[in-house]
């Protein structure tokens, strides 16, 4: 990233059309011919943005908080339109105290106590999909385990989370449908919900070592208490942010098996392999196609010129496919040796505070898909998500039981 008198100076033009309809693998397939041509790539869609694809751009920009800020527009397309959600929302140090408070709750040891409800969970949804015959993997089970997750994570009615599933659905329909006034009222219904549980908690507090709610409600930042508005922002944020990412990925983890039978059977008969498998599958499908970041100054980038305040999408899904860090990148390798350096859940201080917990989802997941199933049949057209996920949102299959 140099200073402006070294550019190639350029009018951004349409190097991709972000809406165009796609289908499987299509979109990699188009990450991967602008890393060849045009790694820095500008859309007029959405009202125009830059696209980072490469791994060390990519890398760079999320890491550098002090120029590439979050606080202006945190998604391609921009959504947030009723309100700041901490710590998403926010630049360093400004999002710090929220961070914090949310760290303690994704220990090593806050997911294991999670996990045999996690477990529970799974398999009351996989049983009766596997005696059913044709099923849509993502309706019928990745869209609602994040919902019973959440629902004991923040010690909520179950009937609460099944509402916020339900509003989630209509939230992610506009979003991909680009309605924007459908995006605002599911998102104000959100709020709807979120004021809710912070009345609730503020009559009736929990231990906040144990209840994020009643932790955010109870936290100082400088010996002052934290905003409530802010407060009820960060629990709005969380409330979804887990919802839509588990039905992209977990969707695009089925395909995937369905058409490679020896990774379905090599992980049945050796289940100690699943954590190795879904850091792949999380490289390989990273659900987030990119969050965004706005310079807050001019910027080079491999020679084009990014002007202060225009929105740049940095794309981890084209990052973690980078062919000059992950060999053969569109390939599934299940000992990859630099698996760990994906970015499916970015990096820098916006790195995802829930990537413990999502990590155990989907490693239970693919455990007790793969070792209560022989195969998994495609029966049906897959549907895909658009900008800012990608991935599957409707998966029709059949699960062949054991």
């Amino acid at each position: 990233m140099s200073a402006v008198s070294d550019a190639v100076v350029s009018t951004p033009h349409e190097d991709f059309d972000a809406r165009a309809p796609e289908s499987w693998g299509s979109a990699h397939a188009d990450f991967g011919r602008l890393r060849a041509t045009c790694p820095v790539a500008h859309t007029r869609s959405f009202d125009g943005f830059w696209v980072l694809t490469k791994y060390d751009d990519v890398s760079e920009a999320v890491r550098s908080p002090e120029t590439f800020l979050t606080s202006v527009q945190n998604v391609v397309p921009r959504v947030a339109f009723t309100g700041r959600r901490p710590p998403l929302h926010l630049d360093p140090p400004e999002h710090t105290p929220y961070r914090s408070v949310l760290n303690r709750f994704f220990t090593q040891a806050k997911v294991e106590a999670l996990r045999p409800h996690i477990r529970s969970s799974v398999v009351d949804l996989l049983r009766p999909m596997i005696d059913a015959g044709t099923v849509d993997f993502c309706e019928d089970f990745a869209h609602p385990l994040p919902a019973k997750v959440l629902a004991r994570f923040f010690n909520l009615p179950v009937e609460t989370a099944m509402e916020i599933r339900e509003i989630t659905r209509g939230y992610t329909a506009a979003l991909n449908n680009a309605s924007d006034e459908v995006v605002k009222k599911a998102s104000l219904e959100l709020y709807t919900v979120a004021r809710r549980m912070l009345e609730e908690r503020k009559a009736n507090p929990l231990d906040p070592a144990e209840d994020p709610t009643t932790a955010l409600l109870q936290a100082s930042w400088q010996d002052e208490p934290l905003p409530e508005d802010m407060i009820l922002g960060t629990v709005r944020q969380f409330i979804v942010v887990g919802m839509v990412a588990p039905i992209v990925f977990l969707g695009s983890v089925a395909v995937h098996l369905s058409k490679h039978p020896d990774v379905h059977a090599q992980l049945r008969a050796e289940p100690e392999l699943v954590p190795a498998a879904v850091q792949e599958y999380l490289r390989l499908f990273t659900p987030y196609r990119g969050f965004a970041r706005t310079a807050n100054r001019d910027i080079i980038i491999r020679g084009r010129l990014i002007r202060k305040d225009e929105p740049i999408a940095v794309a981890f899904a084209s990052a973690n496919r980078d062919e000059e860090v992950f060999a053969e990148p569109d390939e599934f390798i299940l000992d990859r040796p630099n698996i760990g350096r994906h970015l499916a859940f970015g990096a820098g201080p916006h790195r995802c505070a829930g990537a413990p917990l999502a990590s155990e989802i989907f490693e239970i997941t693919l455990e007790e898909l793969v070792g209560r199933t022989t195969s998994i049949e495609l029966c049906g057209e897959i549907r895909m998500s658009g900008w800012p996920e990608i991935g599957t949102l409707s998966v029709p299959v059949r699960l062949h039981s054991r």
